[in-house]
């Protein structure tokens, strides 16, 4: 794998650690700022919301912009939310901290994986993805716990000021690793558009949404399940996340490898079996070790779909691929909201902390039955192989770095 790859993987390990590590922190923040802990999860909100219209957003800002500069701007971004979250005198302040970090995050893994996969030969596309996803899980298993512990330790400014860090870590080796990636002759916005015809990117996209959001109908709610129904001490949820980054790791790593091989098949194995281990969440949450295990096998089972989706998106969107990548990144962040949401629903109905179990099993098996529908068509079309959306130069490939 390309040195370049490692560049990326930083700059994702970044981000994903300041998404995640304000959940941790928000006590501490909250105190700080004197408000209560619902009006700081707006800094959850914001951020997952900054993701989600600002992957489009600078997307489309960035057509016109060689890719290795967009992705050291985007970096460059990061870098400044994440400096004015750490020294924001009032709430409202690092709010708009939050919110500029986030609008870099959906167009760096959306322009990162174009670039990624235009590395390497095209049956390493889906491993070179999923090489730069691994800082993303690695973040939950090193970062997020590192950056929890500092902010509780010497302060929560000093996490946000260490991501930032970390980002100017990631724009040196973006600009250091990373290949000049020439533009696609004739490429312009309404090609990347056009890509949003093709019903296979859209099939990709809400199997994003569902199968995804599957996995954080459980997780969001995993403390107050971990520790009122499995018994866990309250001090036991940071190494249960650990273990369920540990398996996003090993899913992660695991997906992109047999994606390559056979990607259908990937996704119909892990949808299938994330399915039913969500369903039988609501029963090992009463047992510690099988709740544990459990917890791992959902990490490993959701990030499994990762790279075989980012990698789908991309073949059906070939020669326009940018926008509708980094329109998939959102689509994450949205199902993640959407099955949180859909979890406090049950929850609130008065169907326990389980409840939301079931609710990620539907979601996932819903996704499975448009895996399925979505391979009927493309048999049916007689075009097993990626969709050409719109009529546009196939872009040069990067030459790969030695």
């Amino acid at each position: 794998m390309p040195l370049a790859l490692l560049a990326l993987a930083i700059g994702a390990f970044g981000i994903g650690t300041t998404e995640f590590v304000i959940m941790g922190l928000l006590p501490e923040v909250a105190s700080d700022y004197g408000v209560s802990i619902p009006t700081a999860g707006y800094l959850v909100t914001g951020y997952a919301l900054g993701v989600m219209f600002g992957a489009p957003l600078m997307t489309v800002l960035g057509t016109k912009v060689p890719r290795k500069r967009m992705l050291m701007l985007l970096m460059g971004l990061f870098v400044v939310g994440n400096l004015l979250s750490a020294l924001a005198p009032v709430f409202s302040v690092m709010l708009i901290g939050r919110v500029i970090a986030s609008l870099a995050h959906g167009a760096f893994f959306g322009i990162g994986s174009v670039v990624a996969a235009g590395l390497v030969a095209s049956h390493k596309k889906a491993g070179a993805i999923a090489m730069m996803f691994t800082g993303l899980t690695v973040a939950n298993v090193v970062g997020v716990p590192l950056g929890t512990l500092i902010g509780q330790s010497v302060g929560w400014r000093v996490t946000f000021a260490v991501v930032a860090a970390l980002g100017v870590v990631g724009l040196v080796g973006v600009a250091k690793l990373v290949p000049d990636v020439p533009r696609a002759e004739g490429v312009r916005l309404r090609h990347e558009v056009a890509a949003f015809k093709n019903a296979q990117v859209l099939l990709a996209m809400a199997m994003t949404v569902l199968g995804f959001g599957g996995v954080f109908a459980a997780i969001t709610y995993i403390a107050p399940m971990m520790t009122q129904v499995a018994g866990f001490a309250d001090g036991s949820v940071t190494w249960l996340l650990v273990l369920f980054g540990l398996g996003m790791v090993g899913g992660n790593l695991v997906g992109g490898r047999f994606a390559d091989r056979a990607l259908m098949p990937m996704l119909y194995i892990s949808l299938g079996a994330l399915s039913v281990v969500l369903a039988l969440f609501t029963l090992t949450a009463h047992d510690k070790i099988a709740s544990a295990v459990t917890v791992v096998l959902i990490g490993a089972l959701g990030f499994a779909t990762v790279p075989p989706l980012q990698k789908r998106v991309l073949d059906h969107a070939h020669g326009a691929p940018t926008l509708a990548s980094a329109v998939n990144i959102g689509a994450f962040n949205l199902g993640n909201a959407l099955s949180a949401w859909l979890g406090g629903v049950v929850i609130a109905a008065g169907y326990g902390y389980t409840a939301p179990n079931w609710v990620g099993a539907v979601l996932a098996a819903a996704a499975l039955v448009l895996a399925v529908l979505s391979a009927g068509l493309e048999r049916r079309a007689g075009a097993p192989g990626p969709v050409v959306a719109g009529s546009v130069p196939t872009e040069r490939r990067a030459a790969v770095p030695h």
